[in-house]
């Protein structure tokens, strides 16, 4: 099976596009900003180049897997998720796992090394969560497994993006 990355080029140019549509500037009022702080957990989301995240815990011990929210959206509807086994001991870049839609199928891909300990068995029976939250790490959300983190594991979110070039990454596709 293609990577998420490969499967989505046709689809990108099409989500980029209908993505980068916005409020004309003089419909937004400045009391419509809201500021925020984030926490250390919250930025320590990576993406990778097939458009896979992973959020790892503030002690960076565990981390939770899944598809990126612009990998979702160009997927399209979501009608099968191939789960990874537990315990599965995988390297960075290893196929952990499937989603099939109704524009294509994909390989999930580990981010980072580690040991896959956990699952999220709501999408075998709701493969869609996926589209509603595919960067949800709550009991409802679409994300896929959760990994025990080693040192090879916390070494290689060095070759992963933040959200900030994620993003830049994903307005040149």
């Amino acid at each position: 099976m293609a990577s998420i990355a490969r499967s989505l080029r046709p689809a990108a140019s099409r989500f980029v596009a209908s993505s980068s549509r916005r409020a004309p500037s003089w419909r937004i009022s400045p009391f419509q900003v809201r500021s925020f702080s984030a926490s250390g957990a919250a930025q320590a989301k990576k993406y990778t180049k097939d458009h896979e995240w992973i959020e790892l815990s503030e002690d960076k011990k565990t981390g939770y897997i899944g598809i990126s929210e612009y990998a979702a959206h160009a997927l399209g509807d979501v009608v099968y998720v191939e789960l990874p086994t537990t315990p599965m001991e995988v390297k960075a870049g290893d196929a952990i796992g499937a989603v099939e839609s109704v524009k294509s199928a994909s390989d999930i891909n580990s981010p980072i090394s580690g040991t896959i300990v956990a699952v999220n068995e709501l999408l075998e029976e709701r493969p869609g969560t996926i589209n509603k939250g595919p960067e949800d790490e709550s009991s409802a959300g679409g994300w896929v497994a959760k990994v025990e983190v080693d040192e090879t594991g916390v070494k290689d979110l060095d070759d992963l993006m933040d959200a900030a070039a994620y993003k830049e990454f994903t307005a040149e596709e």
